[in-house]
């Protein structure tokens, strides 16, 4: 079993590429967005320092979160940006670790989709960290499709390293510009070389 980081920029195809390993493993994923949204959405301590740090406007009436404010300060002032990552990260950080203590006690592999991997330092916590690739012009059509302006993606992919940048580190890159079912033959693959112990695991230092 592995402990396995699966990152890429903004609609890379990381999220599609980890259902389809972890169908092929029987795996289990941590999606670091949607535990930061959940955080967001139903913890009390992450509302009080959000309100509190960052935006005194942050929640509606509701309790909820405005997302889309949220979004555009974040992006707009670094200041914002860094004090959002200052609450929530080390919280993501301890509920992935927490869970991949229970995939190791339970020998079954991790599969992590967290897009800032290489960006928050978070490396040395994988066994194996896989970077999903395609151009930027595949990545911003893909985006722009789920519903963001341009200006949103250019914002985005601004924050993120380049592909480049996350390629160099990575243990394996997986090529992203083709079709689902290319996409499911590479996730194929690397489950083959999972199986049959082709693949060098690094021991992760949590």
């Amino acid at each position: 079993m592995a402990i396995i980081g699966i990152t890429g920029g903004i609609a890379s195809g990381k999220s599609t590429f980890s259902r389809a390993l972890a169908e092929i493993r029987s795996a289990w994923i941590f999606d670091s967005d949607a535990c930061a949204q959940e955080l967001l959405d139903s913890d009390p301590s992450v509302r009080e320092a959000v309100i509190r740090d960052i935006l005194p406007t942050a929640y509606r009436a509701d309790g909820t979160p405005d997302r889309a404010a949220i979004r555009a300060l974040v992006f707009s002032d670094p200041v914002a940006k860094v004090r959002l990552e200052a609450i929530l990260h080390p919280l993501v950080r301890a509920r992935r670790q927490a869970l991949a203590e229970d995939a190791r006690a339970d020998g079954r592999d991790l599969l992590v989709d967290i897009p800032l991997l290489f960006e928050t330092g978070a490396s040395s916590g994988f066994d194996l960290v896989v970077t999903v690739a395609s151009s930027p012009e595949i990545q911003t059509r893909r985006a722009m499709s789920r519903g963001l302006t341009l200006a949103q993606v250019k914002q985005i992919v601004a924050s993120q390293w380049s592909n480049a940048q996350k390629i160099a580190p990575s243990d394996l890159v997986i090529w992203n510009d083709g079709s689902l079912r290319m996409l499911q033959s590479q996730a194929e693959e690397l489950a083959s070389l999972l199986e049959s112990r082709a693949l060098k695991i690094k021991p992760s230092v949590s």
